[in-house]
């Protein structure tokens, strides 16, 4: 089981809900920020806008959108969540598949230096 809550250089996730296969987040992202670009191994998304506007780029291809718009990404689909825009970005995230552990994430690219995993 992974920790709850985690602040991160572009903002926040909270962990809302946790079972067998499945984990909800809630995302923060701070004005001008962005998550980095990065795979799962185990585990697809769905993100639900909540509040801002997301833009996110989902294999290579940007996709924007607003509150009540929901993303999907396969699992083993290269992603980034983006806010270009002055207003935090709340996102609910689902995440499904065999593992939601953090350390299920490659990084392809990154703003802030971290290591490919985790």
């Amino acid at each position: 089981m992974s920790a709850d809550f985690e602040i991160r250089p572009w903002g926040e996730w909270h962990v809302l809900d946790e079972g067998d296969g499945f984990k909800v987040k809630r995302i923060e992202v701070n004005a001008g920020q962005r998550l980095s670009y990065q795979t799962h191994e185990h585990r697809a998304e769905t993100w639900v806008v909540v509040h801002g506007t997301c833009t996110a780029v989902i294999d290579g291809e940007t996709v924007v959108a607003t509150p009540g718009q929901c993303i999907d990404v396969a699992v083993g689909q290269a992603h980034r969540i983006t806010n270009m825009h002055d207003d935090l970005l709340v996102i609910v995230e689902v995440q499904r598949g065999s593992y939601t552990g953090e350390d299920d994430i490659c990084r392809l690219e990154d703003d802030y230096g971290r290591s490919p995993a985790n």
